[in-house]
Order: structure tokens, then C-alpha cells, then sequence
């Protein structure tokens, strides 16, 4: 059967779509324009940093981007365009040769929509390219209609979410104050949140879990993670060497606490709201562990609720790090292999692995927001 031939995408202005090629080497962009020369507008940069002063000059529809170039490269190209909002929506599709199936993830997770591989087939070339234009025509077309629509929600209840988010902040330093981690735990445990899930944001599987509204939500719901530590009794919070099966029982039951306070807060606010929803889920299930030996459900893999996944690295992290009274701080590089040791068991892989992308922005965290010295 013979194949059909693709169209060229045209964008809903009409024009020809923008399409920026990227490669050091002047034999392929020859290849790739001579394949495109018809029915698309190209660009040619040689080098990353060149291809991102012309994106800032004028936004390509898609970008055709080498891996392997000197200086920048296109892994680096590729994260500094997910990380501006006003970029992070043009499709790329990376150009390389032989690649590993880690590289190959990487592009993946960084939030690459493609790979074409050399030596290159035109009729693959321009299928692909065809693709990931049209699926941007469409994608801006709803993100558009949608936006319009978000406004004016978001302006009807941004007053109502203040007072919420102050509430809850006030609700967490009470139990940081209660419950002896002092310093700036919230602070770092609500950043490490944060940090992960904007990498998940860009993840394959996880992307329609996460908009900057959710991301929001997660940020000011993080530091209720540890509510129901009020009501732990202070000779078990304050003890310095190893519980015993009481008081282990005690300390295990806080999830259970702190989300009935949740709940009887929901109760007095008249109902459901979102950042309550997200509090609740990181309360009740954030010692949840992905093989299923947590606490207090023994919930496991994906029916432990995302946010919790997130909160239990972010925590772990900080408990690590930070040391408590009864264990000393490891460094960053010794949690970090920790961490890593614990995927598929303690830890969601992709949020280990989300971690492990970022794990340069957790210790800056950590540094920024380090305890002062105890007297």
C-alpha cells in the first residue's frame, strides 16, 4: 500500500510555519533545509546559544535541534526553553545520531516532543515535522480558548485563595513551632515541592497532572504536610534516643490527625476547596511508601496520590540533610544517593528521577534557606 504524503502544517494565522533548524555541523542543516525547502519558513542557527538569541528575536513554530554540538548542548538548549514559559509550549524534536536509551529518557523528561536520527530519510523527516506542527496549531488554538476562559475564574476566586493560603501558612508554622524541626523546613520542604513538580510538568505521564495553578496549590499545601504532630505528646517529640512500640504507634497515627483537623476545617469553611484538597491528600499520604510498606494505608505505586509521591521525596530530602534529634545530617551527595537507592521502593521513579534532574536547585535550597545556628 502506498504511503500517503504529508501536507505541510500551515499555523491558524495562515503564514508558512517557522521552522528553526540547529546543528554545528553545516553539512546537516544543508540535508534538513533541502528536505523542508518546501512549504516551510526556515531559520538556521549553528550553535545553541545562537538559537536561543533568535527565539528571543522571533518565536519559531518548531525547532529541529542536534544533541551533540559544542558549547551549549541541545540537552541545555532544550531545558532553557522549558524553563521560560514564554518558549516552553514550541515543540522540539532532537536530531542525533546513535543514542542510549538513558539519553533517549532524558530527552524525554526534559519535555523533547521527538527524535529524528540520522542518516536522515526525508519522508520520515517531513512526517514527523508535519506532526508536531500540527498538534502545536491545535494545542495553541485550545491553550487560547482556555486561557480566556481561566481568567475570569482566576480573578473571581484569587481573594478567596489568599485568605486560604494565609490561613494555612498560619496553621503550619503553629505546627513547626510544635512539633521541634524549627528553622526553615517549611520554607526548604515547600521549594523541594515545588522543584518537582515543575519537572514533572514536562513529564509524558504527568503533564495533565500539573498546571501552574496545581503547582501553586502544592507550594502553599506543602508545609501542613506534618498537622497532626500537634497532637503528638512533647516528651515523644523532644526524645533523643529510639522510640518505643508506644510511641511509635503515636508518632504514626499524625497523618490520621492532622487530616480530621483538615477535615473539620473543610467542614467550617463550608466545603470542599482545592488547596485543601492537596493539604489533605499530602497529610494522610505522604509516609506512603511506593512498595506498598508505608503508613498509614500501605498504599502503593500509583494509588499513592501524586502529591503525597512528591512530598515524601521532598521530605525524606530535608530530614536527610537537615538531621533530626535522633539522627544526624548527611551532605547533599550522600542524600542523594540515598534517594536514588530508594527508587521503586521508598520513592516513585519518576519523581527520583525528576530529582535527580534537579538536584542542583535542591541544594541551593538547602543553602539558601539553611537553619541558623543553634546557640
Amino acid at each position: 500500500m502506498k504511503t500517503p504524503t504529508a501536507t505541510p502544517a500551515a499555523t491558524v494565522t495562515g503564514r508558512k510555519s517557522r521552522v528553526l533548524l540547529v546543528d554545528d555541523h553545516a553539512e546537516n542543516l544543508r540535508m534538513l533545509g533541502h528536505i523542508l525547502s518546501s512549504g516551510y519558513d526556515i531559520r538556521i542557527a549553528r550553535s545553541g546559544e545562537q538559537a536561543l538569541a533568535l527565539v528571543a528575536r522571533e518565536f519559531p513554530d518548531l525547532i529541529l535541534l542536534d544533541i551533540m554540538m559544542s558549547g551549549m548542548s541541545g540537552f541545555d538548549v532544550l531545558e532553557r526553553l522549558k524553563s521560560n514559559p514564554k518558549t516552553r509550549h514550541i515543540p522540539v524534536i532532537f536530531i542525533t545520531g546513535l543514542i542510549g536509551e538513558n539519553e533517549e529518557e532524558k530527552g524525554f523528561l526534559l519535555g523533547a516532543a521527538d527524535y529524528i536520527r540520522k542518516p536522515f530519510r526525508a519522508s520520515i523527516v517531513k512526517v514527523r515535522v508535519d506532526t508536531q506542527l500540527r498538534a502545536k496549531a491545535t494545542a495553541d488554538f485550545v491553550r487560547d480558548r482556555a486561557e480566556q476562559m481561566v481568567g475570569d475564574i482566576t480573578r473571581r476566586t484569587r481573594e478567596v485563595l489568599v485568605g486560604q493560603g494565609v490561613a494555612l501558612m498560619t496553621m503550619a508554622a503553629l505546627t513547626e513551632a510544635r512539633d521541634g524541626h524549627g528553622g526553615y523546613h517549611l520554607a526548604r520542604t515547600q521549594n523541594y515541592v515545588r522543584i518537582l513538580a515543575s519537572m514533572l510538568k514536562i513529564h509524558p505521564r504527568h503533564r495533565d497532572e500539573f498546571d501552574d495553578n496545581a503547582i501553586d496549590m502544592l507550594y502553599k499545601s506543602a508545609p501542613l504536610h506534618d498537622l497532626g504532630m500537634i497532637a503528638v505528646p512533647n516528651e515523644i517529640l523532644a526524645k533523643p534516643g529510639p522510640l518505643d512500640d508506644a510511641e511509635r504507634e503515636i508518632v504514626r497515627r499524625h497523618p490520621e490527625f492532622g487530616f480530621q483537623a483538615l477535615l473539620r476545617q473543610e467542614e467550617m469553611s463550608g466545603g470542599e476547596r482545592e488547596i485543601l484538597a492537596y493539604a489533605k491528600q499530602i497529610i494522610y499520604s505522604h509516609h506512603e511508601k511506593w512498595n506498598g510498606s508505608g503508613y498509614p494505608q500501605g498504599l502503593a505505586g500509583e494509588a499513592i496520590p501524586i502529591a503525597a509521591r512528591l512530598m515524601a521525596l521532598a521530605d525524606a530530602y530535608d530530614a536527610l540533610t537537615g538531621g533530626r534529634v535522633y539522627r544526624a545530617a548527611v551532605g547533599h551527595e550522600e542524600a542523594g544517593k540515598i534517594i536514588v537507592a530508594s527508587s521503586g521502593s521508598h520513592f516513585d521513579p519518576d519523581v527520583v528521577a525528576a530529582f535527580v534532574a534537579r538536584e542542583r536547585e535542591f541544594a541551593e535550597v538547602a543553602q539558601r534557606f539553611a537553619d541558623p545556628p543553634q546557640p
